[in-house]
């Protein structure tokens, strides 16, 4: 399988992209939104992607992030949602747009994507809520890393919460390591949602509290999280 593609820009299309890597070309389809972040005819471009296999052709889509890719790959496995499909619903919201809408239950912006329809729309929401969160968790994960940003622990103090400084959490240092690059995982994606600062480091610190040790996983973490910021009644 092809996971990836480095190269220089040959040609421009108005849905594709075909990338030299060396005397090869591949073209690869993309969302408007990637196509409007890539260079011009010349430059170099690095985009992950995924080859659809049908009877009667091979296709390679390419995304700009690993989150986005496997937001791809979640969005198709929806019946009835092609790659194409898929391709429109994130170049109309991006990753952070399709985590909120799925998240939140908004079938009406997903149905904003030019070829989706209100059946498929809330299909989609019902069927990825639940899987939503361990995409969230890798976009954070992975914006975490491009920053180069050291994890930070959100702890409870009682009547607020803050961060912990560097050392401050429990545990051995391999487990608070963790734990602490998973609330910030968690911290990131909540925020993303558009959650404010206070709320989403409670919401965070208490679902950490509540998981044992060994269940500090960023995507359960916003599961949990996101049940306590649910709307009560």
């Amino acid at each position: 399988m092809i996971g990836k593609v480095s190269g220089r820009i040959d040609h421009r299309g108005a849905d594709h992209v075909l990338i030299d890597t060396g005397g090869v070309g591949y073209i690869v389809y993309c969302s408007s939104r990637t196509l409007a972040q890539l260079p011009d005819v010349g430059g170099t471009a690095a985009l992950y992607t995924e080859l659809v296999v049908r009877e009667d052709l091979l296709q390679l889509y390419g995304f700009p992030t690993l989150a986005e890719r496997e937001w791809h790959l979640l969005l198709t496995s929806v019946q009835g949602v092609g790659a194409k499909a898929a391709l429109s619903v994130l170049g109309t919201l991006g990753t952070d747009g399709v985590s909120r809408a799925i998240t939140l239950g908004d079938a009406t912006a997903i149905k904003a994507a030019p070829g989706v329809g209100p059946k498929i729309a809330s299909r989609v929401v019902l069927e990825l809520k639940d899987k939503a969160p361990a995409v969230m968790a890798l976009g954070a994960a992975g914006a975490r890393r491009a920053s180069g940003a050291a994890p930070v622990a959100v702890i409870d103090t009682g009547d607020t919460v803050a961060d912990a400084p560097d050392g401050a959490p429990s545990g051995g240092p391999d487990a608070a390591g963790a734990g602490a690059a998973a609330q910030a995982d968690a911290l990131s994606a909540l925020l993303n949602l558009g959650y404010g600062q206070g709320e989403a480091a409670a919401a965070v610190a208490e679902a950490a509290g509540a998981a044992s040790e060994d269940a500090a996983d960023a995507a359960d973490l916003i599961r949990a999280a996101l049940k306590l910021l649910a709307p009560k009644g």
